[in-house]
């Protein structure tokens, strides 16, 4: 462990690639979900920023939270993360743009319709009239629904 001049604790590292459960809840508390700009998930796995393999410290400062799927995208993607100046974490694509972070989700207010209830004219869209294919929307976004 690393103190400051106060005595508190500032840096806890291991001698293993595996993090001990000690660093593991304190990365939990610290990051509280996955860090990848956007992504609300809570479940979690530890990223050494530095690899392991190439010298990387399993230390807090060098690891990150990343749900399995942006996990992934770092370690197959070609997706990449560094911690910058201040602790500031950086994403980027595989060709190296910037993944800006994004906004917080504005808290959801009211309901979604006026009296609160939602029925087959609650997503009519606005400009001709057209009623919502649900069949068509199942389809589209639940990939069971396509076969695959």
């Amino acid at each position: 462990m690393t103190h400051n001049a106060d005595g508190r604790v500032i840096e806890v590292g291991a001698r293993t690639r595996t993090i001990p459960a000690a660093i593991r809840q304190a990365l939990q508390h610290r990051d509280g979900g996955c860090r990848f700009p956007g992504c609300p998930s809570r479940f979690t796995q530890g990223h050494h920023i530095q690899h392991w393999a190439n010298g990387g410290p399993t230390t807090l400062s060098n690891l990150v939270s990343l749900c399995r799927r942006h996990h992934r995208f770092v370690h197959e993607g070609g997706f990449q993360v560094e911690r910058l100046p201040g602790g500031v974490l950086q994403f980027r694509t595989p060709n190296g743009w910037v993944i800006p972070e994004a906004p917080a989700l504005p808290d959801v207010v009211g309901e979604l319709t006026p009296d609160g209830q939602v029925d087959a004219r609650t997503l009519t869209p606005n400009w001709d009239g057209t009623r919502l294919d649900l069949d068509h929307v199942i389809w589209a976004m639940h990939p069971r629904a396509r076969g695959h």
